[in-house]
Parts: structure tokens; C-alpha cells; sequence
């Protein structure tokens, strides 16, 4: 979650300043019944396949076979994980929590110092606080489930940890347990267990354990099939008509949680639990800015974290007014959410303030990140309602140019790139995501598109990974959602270079080490295409990844690329779209400039200004990356130049923001389905228009897709903040742009012809 001003080695680990890896929940109600059962049977479950061990299970301890596997699904999608622990220390496809060997086995350390609001003109000036390790003689039953099943099935722990049967077989005891606390008999209608059901999750609120139940029940109504990561075919046959009896959700223990500020679904659990406002030291405030978005500034980023921590943990943290906040966390075993920020009010969580400005924190439980595999599917569902949910109520395009994880926040200035974090890291289901969103990542043109969209199948894509729990060694071969990137079409060649993260050095393996590799969902250009080899522009280069056919890992894709004007070699990249302090000239503001402040109530001002006209290309768009070299596609500016001590990152990578501050209004470039074609090779024409008739024919619209440049002279007839202004709309015949001044080809400004009927 939180960014560090000068760090040597990129970190994956994201919230606690000073928390050990033991820091996990000491207050969360039993997940079960606390009494001790007698086993059924001591006996080791043998069975050939997990199937069979899902009926083996259901027959020994009475449970309904598909309760079973419904259950399970929820918890892993079936998933056996090679014996390794979930994010949140949960085992096998019942997801059996054992944090204390977890815990022994991965040890972790505190993240450091850090300055999260990501703004180096006011630093943090407050002490974070310590959090001393937990007693892991105390952890709670959400965190020790397995113990439990072992009291209840005689089986060693290390089978329910390592053997998917004897796992299966804990599982379906841990239900049956919680039918009978509930007063119920061990019935063969699986409409009998939905209180049951809603126990197992672990919630302790009526609402976040009715929304587990339902997701159960809706999943045995509609059936599922599914190849585990063994190879294995699980199905759950569907059952249409089952109706649960719902009424016997209630159980002592459950509590209403206070939703009464949130901003959730109703499909959700969802609690408010506020993050504090007030002053920390003389000059100094936390843990978040205050605002009125999107009124002051319109949201269109959603982020994406994990906590490095447990749920209780994160809470007291982001309780404390020395610390920071942000606006949701969503817990591993239930997909309960917290709300801590109303989300007008700007969060201090991806460590660059002009993206805090702009978007939305999500913190997911997790605090066994190395090796921390995999993530449970209750989590999943939850934050993709919340995800979709918030993106419908601000209009945020579900995308990766928009829900971006915290490895892809650029750094605001090159000091800060060796320190940003790679949470939520390559394990990530980003596509099935994506799915649970209804915004699937597919394919939106022919290979003539110009672009492509990373997208392997997360099960089958197993790249090497190194440094899992020791540097150097190997990681165990899991899906990911990330390719390698090579300098040529071999596995054999070099990886790419990212001379941000490794200036001297190479980029590697490692599983933090995001230098050589793309992420799913992320769109590039395509620079060459070679047998089962794609070659795309990354980092100013030329970067390979393996796609054959018979497997692909990418889909093709179109859109606009921005690449140098002739006679250029390459445009400047910046991390956050304000210079510092030094770039203004001295005496003040020039004429034609603008300066705002912006202030929250009891803290420092940020200023943000207009740009000196001809100096500053500005390309606000936050999320791609500039393909060099490609003179097929239109250009930009005859000059551009970065601001006076501005810190050129030239990353593509480091998303571009850019400088200007107000006055770049906001896009996502390249990319967006519906899109027009690239007309292979078109030249482009050039239009300026007069920018106070464009701003008052574009006054109350939303543009998202929006590219905006500084020209060399004044435009007749505006107001002098601008010297021009031109806009992109990747949707052709736009009504919008129908009445924008003829093109001047004195004062160019590049604009795609296939856009604007009248350029």
C-alpha cells in the first residue's frame, strides 16, 4: 500500500511502517463452535481424485455433496495451491487457516518508514507508531480454523495443510460442526444448511455472512466446472430451483454492522470504521486530506492494495491519526468491508499525491505476501461489487488504464521509482477480476489493430519466480498473471532492461522485480511480430513475450499510440502533473498563469499552476506507456521540453502523467473498446481550435479519452491560460468536436484525421 521517498529496492510489502509479520487479529469472534468433537473417523481419507474426495467427505461427515463443494469454491475455486498458504494463511481448497506455522515457515518483516501522501514539498513530520508483534499463542479462530479440524477428524495437521482429501475431509467436519451449534440436523437437502453455510464464513456480522450464504447458494443453483491447478475437473451439477431456508441465518454471535455512512452495494457486508482527522505536530496533520470530490476533482482511478497485514491490525492502524488511511478494506475470510474514508476525501495510500488526488484506496487483507499464492474467492466477489460499484457511481471506465494495482502507481519523481511497491503483486487474478466485475478482457480487433492486450490463462501461465521466501531461490511453480519480457524472441535472451528500478544493473526474476515483465490487462504497442513471438514498445524498447497461437498470452487490440515527431527521439514521461517548486519562475506567477491552492482544513496548501506557454508537453494520461520509433503513427509537438528542473523519468512504465497540473484535463489514451482503427499509416492532420469555443461546446461533458498540448503563440480570442488545446475523442463522429476550428498548420497540433469530421 504505501510508498517510500528514496528506497534502493523495490517492495512489495504495502502498509505497516514498523509491523512484524506476526501482527495478526487478536479479537474476532470463533469462526465455529469452540467445543471439541470426538472424530468421526481418525482414519486417513484415500481417494484418487479431489472429486471423489469432496463425496468421500460429504458421506462420512453427512454434508451434502454440493454444500461441499459450494463452500469450497468460495474459499479457493478448488484450488489445491501445492500445499502453500493463502495471503492470510489458509490452506488447501477448504482454506484452513494455521497462521502460527504459516507464520514460522514465511517470517516477515516491518516495512520501514514511509511517506504515503506522496508529495516531497510537505513530507510527513508526524511519528508512525509502533506495533509490537502478536503473541502467537493468541491468535483468533478466524486464523487457526485448521486446528479445529484436526480436533474434529483425529487427522495430523500437516495432512490437512498438504493433502487435499484430508483437507476436504477437515472442511466438511468444520460444517457439519456448525450445523449441529446451530441446533440443526445433519440433513441431506442442501436448503438445510444455509445457516450453516453462513457460520463457516467466519463473519461476525448478520450481513457479511448472508452475503457469504448467498454467494454459496447462487453458485449451487447455477453449477460449476472448473480444471483445478492439478489438472483436475471438478463440477458442481446445477440446481435451479434449490431455495435455501434463509430465515435460520441468525446464530448467537452475529452482530448488525454500522453501514450507516458506507458507500457499498447492497450485495455486501459492509461496517464504517473512521479513519481520524486532526492535527499530529505543529504545521502537521493526518491521516488523509479532506475534499469534496468529485465536485474539486473528479475521481477516476481505482487502486488496488494488499495490507501486510491482518484485518484487526489494519484497523487499529488506520485509526490512528499519525498514521494514514484509505478508503476501504476488504477482509480474506468473509469479504467484509470497511469503509474509513467517504470517498470525496482524498486517502494517503499510493504514495504520489496527484494520484491519491484523483482515486480510490482498496486494501485487501494479507499479511503473508511471500510467498502468499493466492487470495480466497470471497475476497474476489466482494471487491469486485465494491470495484463496480464505485466505477458505475463516478463513471470509472473497468479497465487496467483505470484499476490499477499499486505496482503500477509511477513514481511522482525519479527519486521516488526504486521504492514503489509491487502489491498486489503477480498472483493477483487480475482476469478473473475482471470477469467477476462483467468487464472481461478480450480481444477488440484483428492483429492489424496496432495493440495488444496482455491476457494469459492465469492457471497455465507459470513463469519463473525467484526470491519467494529467500533471495536467490526458486519459487514454487504457480499461476500468474504476468509475462516475461525478453530482448529477443528466446527464453534463452536477456530480460529487458528498466533503468528506474535498476540503473546500473539487470532486471531479474525476482518476484518483486516488476523490470521485465507485463501485467494482465495492461495494452502496448506492437513494434514486431516473429512465429510465436510478440515484440512490443516497453521502456523505449523493443521487449519480447512468448504468444503462440496454441496458447496465447495476448490479445490483439486498437487505439492510439503517441510516439516522437520526426526529428525526435523521444518525448518526456513525467510521474505527477505539477513541477516542484524550483521549475516556477522566481517573483511569482507570469502573465497568462493561473495558481490555485488547494487546502485542507487545518493543513498546508498545494499549489498547482498553468504551465509557461510553448515549454511543457502535456499528456494527461495517466496509464500507458509511449511506443518510440513508430513515425506511422501521429505525433504530438514540434518541441517538447520538459519544465526547468523537471524530473524526466522516461518510463513507460511510470505511466505519463504530466506537468500543468489544472489545466490537463483528464484521459486514458490508448485502448478503449469501440475505438476506430489505426488507418495503417494515414498521416495525420493538424487542427487547432479556439479553446474558449471548445471548452464552452465541451462544457458539462465528460470526456475520457482527452489529449491536450501547449502551442508556441496565443489563440485569437481566448483568454490567454492556453495557447492551444486540442482533443482526442477515440470514438469517431463524436457530435462534439463537429464545430472546432479549421486546422492552422502554422500553430500544429497533431490530431488522428479519423477523428474530428471537420480536421
Amino acid at each position: 500500500m504505501r510508498e517510500s521517498a528514496a528506497r534502493p529496492a523495490r517492495h512489495r510489502r504495502s502498509t505497516l511502517r514498523t509491523v512484524t509479520a506476526a501482527a495478526a487479529a487478536a479479537a474476532l469472534l470463533p469462526v465455529l463452535s469452540t467445543a471439541t468433537a470426538t472424530s468421526a473417523s481418525a482414519a486417513q481419507p484415500a481417494t484418487s481424485s479431489l472429486q471423489q474426495a469432496f463425496s468421500d467427505a460429504a458421506l462420512r461427515y453427512q454434508v451434502p455433496t454440493s454444500v461441499l463443494l459450494g463452500v469450497s469454491y468460495m474459499e479457493s475455486r478448488w484450488d489445491t495451491h501445492q500445499g502453500l498458504p493463502s495471503v492470510t494463511a489458509g490452506y488447501g481448497p477448504m482454506h484452513l487457516t494455521d497462521a502460527r506455522t504459516a507464520l514460522a515457515d514465511f517470517p516477515r518483516k516491518g516495512d520501514g518508514g514511509d511517506d504515503p501522501r506522496g508529495d516531497d514539498s510537505r513530507p510527513l513530520t508526524g511519528t508512525a507508531p509502533a506495533v509490537p508483534g502478536t503473541d502467537l499463542s493468541k491468535l483468533p479462530a478466524t486464523l487457526t480454523t485448521l486446528d479445529r479440524a484436526a480436533g474434529l477428524t483425529g487427522l495430523p495437521a500437516r495432512d490437512l495443510r498438504e493433502d487435499p482429501a484430508a483437507n476436504v475431509a477437515g472442511g466438511a467436519a468444520l460444517i457439519a460442526d456448525a450445523q449441529k451449534s446451530l441446533g440443526r440436523p445433519l440433513s441431506a437437502d442442501p436448503a438445510d444448511w444455509y445457516g450453516a453455510v453462513a457460520r463457516f464464513s467466519g463473519a461476525d456480522d448478520a450481513a457479511t455472512a448472508t452475503a457469504f450464504a448467498d454467494d454459496v447458494y447462487d453458485l449451487l443453483r447455477q453449477g460449476q466446472s472448473r480444471t483445478t491447478d492439478t489438472g483436475q475437473t471438478v463440477t458442481l451439477a446445477a440446481a435451479p430451483g434449490l431455495a435455501p431456508a434463509t430465515a435460520r441465518t441468525a446464530a448467537p454471535g452475529l452482530k448488525p454492522a454500522d453501514d450507516s455512512r458506507t458507500e457499498c452495494p447492497r450485495t455486501v457486508g459492509c461496517e464504517w470504521v473512521p479513519a481520524p482527522y486532526q492535527e499530529t505536530t505543529p504545521g502537521d496533520y493526518g491521516n488523509h486530506d479532506l475534499a469534496d470530490r468529485p465536485a474539486s476533482q473528479k475521481i477516476d482511478t481505482i487502486v488496488i492494495h494488499d495490507t501486510e497485514g491482518s484485518w484487526d491490525v489494519s484497523l487499529k492502524l488506520v485509526q490512528d491519526p499519525t498514521y494514514l488511511a484509505w478508503h476501504y478494506t476488504v477482509r480474506s475470510a468473509d469479504g467484509h468491508i470497511a469503509q474509513h474514508l467517504n470517498t470525496k476525501d482524498v486517502g494517503w495510500h499510493a504514495g504520489n499525491w496527484y494520484l491519491n488526488a484523483k482515486s480510490i484506496g482498496i486494501e485487501h487483507e494479507g499479511f503473508l505476501t511471500e510467498p502468499g499464492a493466492w487470495y480466497t474467492e470471497s475476497m474476489y466477489r466482494a471487491s469486485a461489487r465494491l470495484v463496480a460499484y464505485l466505477a458505475k457511481k463516478y463513471g470509472i471506465p473497468l479497465n487496467r488504464q483505470h484499476i490499477l494495482g499499486h505496482d503500477n502507481v509511477p513514481g511522482p519523481t525519479g527519486a521516488y521509482i526504486g521504492g514503489m511497491h509491487t502489491d498486489p503483486g503477480p498472483y493477483w487474478d487480475w482476469a478473473h477480476y475482471f470477469q467477476l466485475m462483467g468487464a472481461p478482457l478480450h480481444a477488440t480487433a484483428g492483429p492489424a489493430g496496432g495493440l495488444v492486450t496482455i491476457r494469459p490463462d492465469y492457471d497455465t501461465n507459470r513463469p519463473l519466480y525467484t526470491g519467494c521466501v529467500t533471495a536467490g531461490d526458486t519459487c514454487p511453480s504457480l499461476g500468474s498473471e504476468a509475462v516475461r519480457l525478453y530482448t529477443a524472441p528466446s527464453e534463452d535472451a536477456p530480460l529487458v532492461k528498466d533503468i528506474g528500478l535498476h540503473p546500473t544493473g539487470d532486471s531479474t526474476t525476482g518476484v518483486n522485480d516488476v523490470g521485465a515483465r507485463a501485467s494482465t490487462g495492461q495494452q502496448y504497442a506492437v513494434a514486431e511480430r516473429q512465429g510465436d513471438w510478440t515484440a512490443v514498445w516497453y521502456l523505449g524498447q523493443k521487449a519480447w513475450f512468448h504468444n503462440p497461437r496454441s496458447q496465447p498470452t495476448a490479445v490483439n487490440a486498437w487505439g492510439f499510440t503517441v510516439t516522437p515527431k520526426a526529428g525526435l527521439a523521444d518525448i518526456p514521461v513525467y510521474g505527477r502533473a505539477y513541477p516542484e517548486a524550483a521549475a516556477y519562475p522566481a517573483g511569482g506567477s507570469r502573465p497568462g498563469d493561473r495558481a490555485d491552492a488547494v487546502q485542507a482544513p487545518g493543513g498546508p496548501g498545494v499549489r498547482d499552476r498553468q504551465p509557461r506557454p510553448g515549454r511543457v508537453l502535456l499528456l494527461d494520461d495517466l496509464r500507458h506507456r509511449l511506443a518510440p520509433g513508430r513515425a506511422r503513427q501521429p505525433g504530438l509537438l514540434r518541441d517538447p521540453v520538459r519544465p526547468p528542473g523537471g524530473v524526466r523519468q522516461g518510463r513507460g512504465r511510470h505511466r505519463p502523467a504530466v506537468p500543468g497540473g489544472r489545466s490537463a484535463l483528464s484521459g486514458t489514451g490508448a485502448g478503449r473498446e469501440g475505438a476506430p482503427p489505426d488507418p495503417g499509416g494515414a498521416p495525420s492532420r493538424a487542427v487547432r481550435p479556439c479553446r474558449s469555443a471548445l471548452l464552452e461546446h465541451l462544457r458539462g461533458q465528460r470526456l475520457q479519452q482527452l489529449v491536450q498540448v501547449v502551442g508556441d503563440g496565443a489563440v485569437p480570442g481566448g483568454d490567454g491560460d492556453l495557447d492551444a488545446v486540442a482533443a482526442v475523442e477515440l470514438r469517431a463522429g463524436d457530435p462534439r468536436f463537429r464545430d472546432l476550428d479549421p486546422p492552422d498548420d502554422e500553430q500544429a497540433v497533431a490530431v488522428h484525421s479519423g477523428v474530428c469530421p471537420r480536421c
